[in-house]
């Protein structure tokens, strides 16, 4: 079966992605909450990130200040919360007081991080790519905050659990059920079904 494809004008149709809370502060101490959908693992060892902002945003200054920047990953339950720190500027709302969130205190720099989020990534700025209508901002992850609440009996950490936000083209999603763990395709013993419970309809289907 032929399957018939139509070709659009260039632009930025990699979805889903994460939608992040990003936390920020200047020299002053005075600190602000925006969204991020533009971010990304780039470096294994040392740990780094990447994110794109645009220079007319509140929190650039901030950034180009301090070079410091707090990751804060997004729920299912943070999705209002989410969406508000997108569309207001820190320049006239308080986002923390408008949000209720809460101000966490970091370990390695001195931008406060989002106490509601399950990991938050402390991240300081090696680099600053001006690439067009956005900067990315490159940065080395100097410590990871875990919340206690996802650690199971054996102190493994479950993200699953805190049912992760994700964005794609205009709209907030969870994540839904697991398909299956890297490696399952390969793996000689299948997994339990609820892992990768498919892979035996799509063998059958071949």
């Amino acid at each position: 079966m032929e399957i018939k494809k139509r070709v659009f004008k260039p632009g930025n149709l990699l979805y889903p992605v994460p939608a992040v809370l990003v936390s920020v502060a200047d020299k002053e101490g005075n600190s602000n909450l925006f969204t991020v959908a533009w971010t990304g693992t780039v470096c294994t060892n040392p740990p780094m990130l990447s994110i794109s902002v645009r220079p007319e945003r509140y929190s650039y200054h901030m950034l180009q200040e301090t070079g410091e920047f707090v990751v804060n990953l997004t729920t299912e339950a943070l999705a209002f919360a989410t969406d508000f720190c997108g569309v207001r500027s820190g320049r006239d709302t308080d986002k923390w007081k408008e949000t209720g969130l809460t101000k966490g205190k970091s370990q390695k720099v001195l931008v406060p991080l989002v106490q509601e989020s399950p990991v938050s990534l402390e991240c300081r700025v090696t680099e600053v790519r001006e690439l067009g209508s956005h900067h990315l901002f490159l940065a080395e992850i100097l410590a990871v905050n875990v919340s206690e609440t996802y650690l199971d009996a054996n102190d493994t950490f479950r993200l699953s659990k805190a049912r992760p936000l994700a964005y794609s083209h205009g709209r907030y999603y969870g994540l839904g059920e697991c398909l299956g763990t890297f490696g399952y395709s390969v793996r000689k013993t299948p997994e339990r079904k609820g892992k990768a419970g498919r892979r035996k309809k799509y063998h059958e289907k071949r």
